[in-house]
C-alpha cells in the first residue's frame, strides 16, 4: 500500500506526461495545417488536374487530312475556323502539351504550321496554319484495347472534282470493263492485328491489295479500284460508299487473321451471313473486325453519309442475289486459294462483317493467313509470297466472272460471241462446271472432244454458247 507522499509524487508524474502529451497533439495539429495550407500551391505547380497531349499523329487520305490527339485523359474541346490567313483554332480545357509537334510532316495536307500556347490558366491553345479553306470536323473518343483517350481532328477537302467513273461507258464504247473494288482492310490510326517482330495487318494488307491491282489492270476486260491507297483509315460503311461510287461489279476486302493461340493458321474466305455466323471463329472476328469502326470514330460520331449504305433498310429480299454472287465469287477463290496456301476453312464461311453489307455489290472478305503464327507472320511479310496471294486471288475471281460475266462487259460479250474458256481448279467435276454453265454434259464432251467425264487440274476446256 502506498504512502500518502508515494501518492503525492505519482499524481505529480501523471501531470507532468498529460501536459507533455497535450503539446505534441498541438505541435502535430500545427504540422497538419501548415502541410494542407501548402497542398493547393503544389496542386498547381505540379499542374496535376490538368490532361496532357502525349503525341499528335498525322495522316492523309484523298478527300481530308487527320490530326489525332493522345491524351492522359478525356477532355473539353471547341474548334473553330479563322480568315485571312486560314487558320484553325483548337482549344482544349485543362490540357498540357507535351508532345513534339516538330516532328510532324505537313507535305501534301492544308496545313502549314502548328502552333500552341497556354490559354485562358490552365487550358491549350492549338493553331493550325492552312494553305486553303477546309470543312473542319472534331470528336473524341475513349480508350479501347489499342489506344488510350484521344481527340480527333479531320479537316476535309473543298475543292470537289467531277470525273466520269470507271464503270462509265463512253458515247461509241459497245462494252465495259468488270470493275473490282479492292479494299485493303484496316489503315491509318487503325494497325489491326500485330505479329511477329511488330508486323502490322494493315502494311500487309495493304501490299497484297496493290499487288492485287497490279494484277487486275493488266488483264483486258476488268479494272481495279482502290478503296485505300495509303496509310490511312477509312470507316467501314464508308468503304462500301466508295465501291459504289466507282459502280463496282465486285469488292474484295483483305485482311490477314489472329487468333490468341499462335499454332492457329490458314486462309478463309468470307461472304455475309444474314443470319448467324457458321462458326464460332467466323462469329470472333466479325466482332473483331467491326471494332475498327469504334477506332475511326463512326461508333460515337453521327456521319452524314452513314445509312447511305442501307439505306434503312437491312439486308431484305433484295440481297439475296447479291449473296449468292459473294458466295459464287468466294467459292472460286477458295479453290485458287487452295493451291499456295493452307486452308482454315475449305469452304465459304458467312459472318456479320459490316464491310460486306452491301445489298447491290457482290462482296467478300479474303483472310489471307494467321499474323499471330510466327511461320505464316514471315511468309506475308514476303513480297513474292503477296504476289503469290493476289494471283490466287484474282484467279478465282476471273473463272467466276468468265462464267457469269455482267451484261455490257467486255466479257460478256465475248462469251456471246464464242463461249468462254474455263481452267480446271482444284475440286472441279465436269457435272458442276455444266451446272454452273447452264449446259449438258453431254454438250461439253462433244463440244471439246473428251472422251470420259474425267478431267484434271489446270485443263482449258471451252464452253459452248447457250441458245
Amino acid at each position: 500500500m502506498l504512502s500518502l507522499t508515494e501518492r503525492d509524487n505519482a499524481g505529480r508524474r501523471r501531470g507532468v506526461h498529460v501536459q507533455s502529451l497535450r503539446l505534441r497533439l498541438l505541435l502535430c495539429c500545427f504540422s497538419a495545417l501548415l502541410i494542407l495550407a501548402a497542398l493547393p500551391v503544389l496542386a498547381v505547380g505540379a499542374d496535376i488536374s490538368t490532361a496532357k497531349v502525349e503525341s499528335i499523329r498525322l495522316w492523309r487520305a484523298p478527300d481530308h487530312t487527320r490530326l489525332v490527339f493522345d491524351l492522359s485523359a478525356m477532355v473539353e474541346h471547341k474548334i473553330f475556323p479563322l480568315k485571312n490567313p486560314q487558320r484553325l483554332v483548337i482549344d482544349i480545357k485543362h490540357a498540357s502539351l507535351v508532345a513534339r509537334p516538330s516532328q510532324l510532316k505537313f507535305a501534301n495536307t492544308p496545313i502549314t504550321e502548328l502552333r500552341s500556347a497556354r490559354f485562358d490558366g490552365d487550358s491549350l491553345r492549338i493553331v493550325l496554319e492552312l494553305r486553303e479553306e477546309i470543312n473542319p470536323r472534331s470528336f473524341v473518343l475513349a480508350g479501347n484495347e489499342q489506344y488510350g483517350d484521344r481527340l480527333v481532328i479531320d479537316l476535309y477537302d473543298r475543292a470537289k472534282q467531277t470525273s466520269r467513273t470507271v464503270g462509265d461507258v463512253f458515247p461509241g464504247q459497245k462494252t465495259r470493263d468488270i470493275v473490282i473494288a479492292i479494299d485493303a482492310g484496316h489503315g491509318g490510326e487503325d494497325p489491326g492485328a500485330l505479329g511477329p517482330k511488330r508486323l502490322r495487318e494493315k502494311n500487309v494488307v495493304l501490299a497484297i491489295a496493290r499487288a492485287l491491282q497490279r494484277k487486275v489492270d493488266r488483264e483486258k476486260g476488268f479494272r481495279a479500284v482502290m478503296v485505300r491507297a495509303g496509310d490511312y483509315y477509312i470507316p467501314l460503311r464508308k468503304r462500301t460508299d466508295i465501291a459504289r461510287k466507282h459502280r463496282a461489279d465486285l469488292m474484295i476486302s483483305i485482311h490477314a487473321d489472329a487468333f490468341n493461340q499462335a499454332s492457329a493458321n490458314g486462309a478463309s474466305v468470307y461472304a455475309l451471313s444474314t443470319r448467324s455466323a457458321t462458326s464460332e471463329t467466323a462469329s470472333y472476328l466479325a466482332k473483331r473486325e467491326n471494332r475498327a469502326d469504334l477506332i475511326g470514330g463512326v461508333g460515337g460520331v453521327s456521319l452524314a453519309d452513314k445509312d447511305k449504305v442501307l439505306a434503312g433498310v437491312l439486308l431484305d429480299l433484295s440481297m439475296t442475289a447479291t449473296l449468292e454472287s459473294s458466295l459464287g465469287v468466294g467459292a472460286q477463290v477458295v479453290k485458287s486459294l487452295a493451291g499456295v496456301t493452307r486452308l482454315h476453312k475449305k469452304r465459304v464461311e458467312q459472318a456479320g462483317f459490316v464491310v460486306l453489307k452491301s445489298p447491290d455489290i457482290p462482296s467478300i472478305l479474303v483472310e489471307t493467313g494467321f499474323i499471330s503464327n510466327p511461320k505464316e507472320a514471315r511468309r506475308l511479310a514476303q513480297p513474292a509470297y503477296q504476289k503469290k496471294m493476289a494471283a490466287a486471288i484474282f484467279s478465282g475471281v476471273k473463272r467466276y466472272f468468265q462464267g457469269k460475266p455482267p451484261t455490257g462487259t467486255l466479257l460478256a460479250e465475248r462469251k456471246r460471241k464464242s463461249g468462254v474458256v474455263y481452267i480446271i481448279a482444284r475440286g472441279d467435276t465436269l457435272s458442276d462446271i455444266a451446272q454452273r454453265y447452264h449446259v449438258s454434259i453431254s454438250d461439253l464432251r462433244r463440244y471439246n472432244s473428251l472422251k470420259s467425264s474425267r478431267i484434271k487440274i489446270g485443263q482449258r476446256i471451252k464452253i459452248p454458247v447457250s441458245s
